[in-house]
């Protein structure tokens, strides 16, 4: 059973920089889908990045050019990098995993039903 375990939340200014992390445990990283999601404002929740196991990602518009996803496979940990962020970047942030060999086309298309293994998330605030 795959384990995620978010950190790095926190309060910053507008234009400022935060690095989420997300420890993985349970599972061999290649075999999986990992993913970025956030939810906030009476928001739905919304899949901001995502990569797989080549390196490959997939941004949101919302996000693209400001946010960065990776991973660190030798510590098991998924990264997402955000810069320049905005008041409206404020949400509980959530790490997601799905096995690649049931990945959908819900998967791919970054929709939380697409996704099996959550972490319990961790808050930004974006103060203007």
């Amino acid at each position: 059973q795959v384990r995620l375990v978010e950190s790095g939340g926190g309060t910053v200014q507008a234009g400022g920089s935060l690095r989420l992390a997300c420890a993985v445990s349970g599972h061999n990283p290649d075999d999986y889908y990992m993913a970025w999601f956030r939810q906030g404002g009476g928001n739905e929740r919304e899949g901001i990045a995502a990569i797989d196991s080549e390196g490959t990602t997939t941004y949101a518009d919302s996000v693209k050019g400001r946010f960065t996803i990776s991973t660190d496979n030798a510590a098991n940990t998924l990264y997402l990098q955000m810069n320049n962020l905005k008041p409206e970047d404020t949400a509980m942030y959530y790490c997601a995993a799905e096995r690649r060999s049931t990945r959908t086309y819900a998967t791919i298309q970054m929709l939380p039903h697409g996704f099996g293994a959550w972490g319990r998330g961790t808050r930004v605030s974006v103060s203007s």
